[in-house]
């Protein structure tokens, strides 16, 4: 475990730091994926807006 020794004899550990790497960008099947999840939540947010509406305003 990396540590270091500081005036007076303490010791400070710090924890290891991860391996970077650059991300890769989304292929075309991952793009195409992420717009139907997107328009799959988009109506059903809508849907759940209208049935709160619909309810609140039933007699």
């Amino acid at each position: 475990m990396p540590y270091t020794n500081e005036e007076g004899g303490l010791l400070n550990n710090f924890a290891r730091e991860p391996k970077i790497y650059q991300a890769e960008p989304p292929t075309e099947g991952q793009k195409r994926t992420y717009l139907f999840f997107g328009i799959a939540a988009t109506a059903l947010v809508g849907g759940l807006i209208l049935v709160a509406f619909f309810v609140s305003n039933a007699s």
